[in-house]
């Protein structure tokens, strides 16, 4: 038997390392080669992203570097710098017409509640009409001044949404998904003589159009937000009695697992408060300033003042105790009693008959209104009038995104749980106790409060260029979203605490006691 070639089986073993070699030195040339070309993607979805937001910048090594360097160990992955949206990504959801332009288009239905519809205000992207001020007392402020509506906050979030620098068409990199329905404006039509079925009607479609979006499934609508131009309370009825004021959208099964930011929050925990919006739109950091710096000089006649309108109660009421107090105080006081004037307008909606007032006071009373809110708070703090309070409820135990926790630094608190415990003169005699330099001291944290508290113009190119109300808003929602998920990343169940009531929301004892000891502080030179 003959045996086998060893010539023949070197050659195939030689054969074998060439391929090996070749394969090798294959692999190598693609480890050389340079991804940067290939669209920015993270966790295997390429970004699209709205119209306002800058591409970050991303380091690569060009082809031409390699070759020179000649070097493969030396290549690095793309690293894409810290993108300063990141956490701060807000979708607009995409949501029928009827759920906001048409109630726009169709604002003749639309009731604000005191005058014949809401046409006049959605003007300017609804800060309504600009003001003629033949009087000076709205001067300085660089023609930002509005008639604005005090329930219209939704149509002017949402504008100022669609300029917000981190807004992405991507929903995968959105950190909160806002949902652009006009629930104020929508329910107002049908809060006199209309049925709980058709009150209701709206919410139910909504919600049902949500609940089939993929954004929703991500976190069951937990990170979904609205904004609502009335108070809270206004979407929590509690029963179907036809009498029963408002709707039910914020008890149903699915709105539950969402937030609302609205003028006024309920005692429910996915529920937060952001101002009334005033009638002051700066475009810009100057028009803000020079407003401030009107305020700064400006000399006040009265001691305190008061703004509002008598109820067919008012003896039995802390608002009647306040104008007996205020007629009775030798000139102390100022009333402005906010009367129906032509055409069914309050004198009140009028920021030049208000500022009038205001402007020429050192604190300005603000008790409790049809609810425990009112605008008249933050009229005053725009008009460097240092607020007093008589409910937490009123501004403590709510806008806890924007206005300080140390709250005895820019207001004063006279708690007054019930009327029987109204004391005649006890508001002259609590103000005229606080020492000259402790009023110069507030006064300044109220005009340093006034950026926090306004809605900048949406119209405005490159942004005001301060933190307005609506970017503590958005960051404020953009934080509560992110503990959920911290707490689902924690494997804790985000349902707990989300959207339960506080019963002690509104407590009296707590803000009395802490009142107490800010008291005992020493003033603080910054409402930071």
């Amino acid at each position: 038997m003959e045996k086998p070639s060893t010539t023949h089986s070197k050659r195939c073993n030689n054969q074998l390392w060439l391929v090996v070699l070749a394969s090798f030195l294959l692999c190598l040339v693609l480890l050389c080669f340079d991804f940067s070309a290939l669209p920015e993607q993270r966790n295997g979805i390429t970004p699209a992203i709205g119209s306002h937001y800058q591409n970050p910048t991303v380091l690569t090594q060009k082809p031409e570097t390699l070759a020179q360097k000649g070097n493969a160990e030396e290549v690095e992955k793309e690293k894409v710098i810290a993108d300063s949206c990141w956490g701060k990504y807000v979708y607009i959801q995409e949501i029928p017409a009827r759920f906001n332009q048409e109630l726009l288009d169709n604002c003749g239905s639309v009731t604000p509640g005191t005058e014949h519809n809401m046409c006049p205000y959605l003007v300017n992207d609804g800060l309504g009409p600009s003001i003629e001020d033949s009087t000076g007392v709205l001067s300085n402020g660089s023609g930002s001044w509005y008639l604005t509506n005090q329930f219209i906050l939704e149509v002017i979030f949402h504008n100022r949404m669609k300029n917000y620098s981190c807004l992405t068409n991507d929903s995968s990199l959105a950190s909160a998904i806002y949902i652009p329905y006009y629930a104020g404006l929508d329910l107002s039509r049908f809060l006199w003589g209309y049925g709980a079925t058709v009150r209701d009607q709206s919410g139910f479609e909504l919600l049902k159009l949500l609940v089939e979006k993929p954004e929703w499934k991500r976190m069951w609508g937990r990170d979904h937000f609205m904004v609502a131009g009335r108070i809270s309370w206004d979407f929590r009825r509690k029963t179907d009695e036809e009498s029963d004021w408002g709707s039910k959208l914020r008890f149903l099964p699915e709105s539950d697992n969402m937030s609302m930011l609205a003028i006024e929050s309920s005692s429910w925990n996915n529920d937060y408060a952001i101002p009334y919006p005033t009638c002051f739109h700066p475009l810009n950091q100057n028009g803000l300033s020079e407003w401030q710096e009107k305020l700064r000089r400006q000399k006040r006649d009265y001691l305190f003042s008061f703004a509002g309108a008598p109820r067919s109660d008012l003896n039995a009421s802390l608002r009647g105790r306040i104008f007996e107090e205020c007629q009775g105080s030798n000139n102390l006081c100022k009333l402005l009693e906010c009367s129906y004037g032509e055409k069914g307008a309050i004198t009140c909606n009028n920021p030049v008959n208000v500022m009038t007032v205001f402007e020429n006071s050192v604190f300005c009373l603000q008790p409790p209104g049809d609810s425990y809110t009112r605008r008249s708070t933050f009229d005053a703090i725009l008009a460097g009038c240092i607020p007093v309070f008589f409910h937490p409820g009123t501004a403590y135990a709510q806008y806890k995104w924007h206005l300080p926790d140390d709250f005895m630094r820019y207001s004063v608190f006279i708690p007054l749980e019930h009327v029987e415990e109204w004391r005649a003169g006890v508001v002259n005699q609590t103000l005229l106790q606080i020492p000259a330099e402790k009023v110069v001291a507030m006064r300044e944290q109220v005009i340093r409060l006034i950026p926090r508290v306004i809605y900048a113009d949406s119209r405005s190119e490159s942004g005001p260029g301060f933190e307005d109300a609506f970017d503590l808003a958005v960051k404020g929602i953009l934080e509560r979203i992110e503990r959920v998920r911290k707490d689902v990343r924690e494997g804790k169940d985000p349902a707990i605490g989300f959207a339960e009531g506080d019963d002690f929301k509104y407590t009296f004892s707590k803000y009395v006691d802490k009142s107490k000891i800010l008291n005992e502080d020493p003033p603080v030179s910054s409402v930071d």
